[in-house]
């Protein structure tokens, strides 16, 4: 700890920061004192000089100067962002445009950061599913925690959102509530009965429960949008309709009233239909919104499954012309009932983001998550072959047992083996999109597995590798992501 003391004499001297280790960007002053973040042989401190406040570490002082030396711990944390609302999270979905960064690893954010600097949408910083979380071993208080601690360092004010992502139970949305996440996304898909898209007529008459007011409202109506868009209903499409989202509905009105009405929790709301296989037509989309707004159920961007395949990790899957038909429809939708159109599964969606941002007017929310990982596995590549192609060997074997979560078209055969190929060429494998998803949807078992010893098979290397490479990551997320933002951007004023 030697460079805190030497420097706690100095606060507010003209001295270079960066010689005694401290973040100069952290540097803020607050109540008589100075908070700061310095490094301590290759781990970040806090460090708070004059009152301690309630942060929990070594306490000593220096020249009569009182200091506290702290651990990036869930209660200093919790300190910060009572200190500095900057590094709390705020509603931000009402802004034109705002983007999910997902970070499996709770060390992206760096990065993220510099994108955001650079566009004028607003981050989602902290973004995970329960999932994703029972495969990372983390938690909901982990991933706010990173955040905050990176927009400290970094001195990131401009804000950034938190979103309690694909929950699906009562219990953990107000987990994420509790804990000051500002924005939920409802995972709707266990409500949805997909069997009566495809049912014959006959045995969807005889399922079909009659409810006269909503047929009255629906059948053989149309429904005006702008630019001459209409959107009509026959009697098969609505009883079919009714019938997949009947119980979609019920449980989105259900979760809305227990949690936003009375004001107890302040976050925004998010209707997620898009974990299924079956796209959301038009039809169903306008139905879905138009019955949660006549319900009551106030949200700020609803996902929809759009055609064509999302997949992890790799571009658009499908007819690109169709995709932007029907896209034309669903944001005219979204604007008729005065939300933004959320796209999911957003990761290296390169081929349709142009036109995402010009049907959108801009006004748009976008989600992205493992791609971040792929970069982080990518440096691996990169700086460490024989440590990646111990990695890669092992997903190759897990495989099977992780597609249960994901529905990808992976042919892992289609990847070239590793004996074939020379430690530079390793990195190339990330263009490949078989390579991509195998790599996408192995992380849970490549962070969690351990020895017969207990120690970790790969995470204390891999984490050890990105801590000494964190500027070359960051430079890669800097590239990767401002990509998506680029796209995005690029006909969003045509």
């Amino acid at each position: 700890m030697k460079n805190y003391t030497h420097f706690i004499p100095l606060i507010g001297a003209k001295v270079d920061p960066i010689a005694y280790g401290v973040h100069p960007l952290s540097i803020n002053k607050v109540g008589g004192g100075t908070v700061f973040m310095a490094e301590d042989n290759g781990e970040t401190k806090i460090v708070a000089v004059g009152p301690t406040w309630d942060f929990s570490g070594v306490e000593g002082s220096v020249d009569g100067q009182s200091y506290v030396v702290a651990e990036l711990s869930h209660a200093n944390a919790e300190v910060l962002r009572s200190l500095f609302p900057f590094t709390a999270p705020v509603r931000v979905l009402h802004k034109e445009r705002t983007v999910g960064v997902g970070d499996r690893l709770g060390i992206a954010a760096p990065g993220h950061i510099r994108v955001f600097g650079e566009y004028d949408a607003y981050p989602i910083l902290a973004q995970q599913s329960i999932r994703e979380l029972h495969l990372t071993q983390r938690t909901y208080e982990d991933v706010l925690d990173a955040a905050t601690f990176a927009v400290f360092r970094d001195g990131y004010k401009k804000g950034f959102g938190a979103d309690g992502d694909h929950l699906k139970r009562p219990e953990e949305v107000k987990m994420a509530l509790d804990l000051g996440y500002t924005m939920i996304t409802l995972d709707c898909s266990e409500h949805m009965h997909n069997e009566f898209e495809s049912m014959v007529l006959a045995d969807l008459e005889n399922a079909y429960i009659a409810e006269p007011a909503l047929e009255a409202k629906y059948v053989g109506k149309t429904f005006e949008l702008e630019d001459g868009l209409t959107i009509s209903f026959d009697e098969e499409t609505f009883k079919r309709m009714v019938m997949v989202y009947r119980d979609v509905l019920d449980f989105a009105v259900s979760i809305y009233q227990q949690f936003f009405t009375d004001g107890t929790y302040s976050a925004d709301f998010e209707i997620s239909i898009d974990e299924t296989t079956t796209p959301t037509t038009p039809q169903e989309h306008f139905f879905v919104s138009n019955e949660l707004v006549s319900r009551g159920v106030e949200f700020a961007t609803l996902a929809p499954r759009f055609c064509g395949e999302f997949q992890k990790g790799v571009d658009y899957i499908g007819d690109i012309k169709q995709f932007e038909a029907e896209l034309a429809v669903h944001t005219a939708i979204s604007r008729h009932f005065g939300y933004k159109i959320s796209l999911h599964s957003g990761s290296d969606k390169f081929m349709v983001f142009p036109m995402f941002g010009k049907y959108t007017k801009g006004r748009f929310h976008v989600k992205t998550a493992g791609t971040n990982w792929l970069e982080a596995m990518k440096l691996v590549a990169m700086v460490d072959p024989k440590l990646y192609r111990e990695v890669h060997a092992f997903a190759l074997s897990k495989f099977d047992e992780v597609t249960k979560y994901y529905h990808v078209s992976t042919d892992i055969t289609r990847i070239p083996a590793l004996d074939t190929l020379e430690d530079e060429q390793l990195v190339k494998l990330f263009e490949h999109n078989d390579a991509r998803q195998l790599i996408h949807i192995t992380y849970g078992p490549i962070l969690s597995t351990k020895l017969d010893t207990g120690e970790y098979l790969f995470k204390d290397r891999l984490y050890d590798l990105w801590r000494l490479h964190e500027k070359q990551y960051s430079d890669l997320l800097f590239r990767h992501i401002g990509h998506h933002l680029q796209e995005l951007y690029r006909n969003m004023r045509g």
